[in-house]
């Protein structure tokens, strides 16, 4: 009887014990890798912002136009001075 006991005992501890594992993956480990991936996919698009507007800055530079795709039409830029004008008096 007595070893019976002890064997339920050892059975509840291992099932406590793997009760406590699912909560620290749930509760702990998880969110942190949750977290890191976001970070990193954030990290990812603003340099990716970065480097569509430098492509496109160095490719006025080096023609004086840069064509960029929207939908099935073309956005054309083009390099240009702003002129200012004096008020006629």
């Amino acid at each position: 009887m007595a070893d019976k006991n002890k064997l339920v005992v050892r059975i509840l501890i291992l099932v406590i014990a793997l009760l406590a594992l699912v909560v620290l993956y749930a509760f702990v480990v998880r969110p942190a890798v949750t977290g890191y991936a976001i970070n990193n996919y954030e990290q990812g698009y603003i340099r990716a912002q970065g480097d569509l507007v430098n492509n496109i800055w160095t490719q006025i530079q080096q023609t004086g136009n840069a064509q960029i795709p929207v939908g099935e039409n073309q956005v054309l830029l083009l390099v240009g001075e702003i002129r200012q004008t004096q008020p006629a008096q």
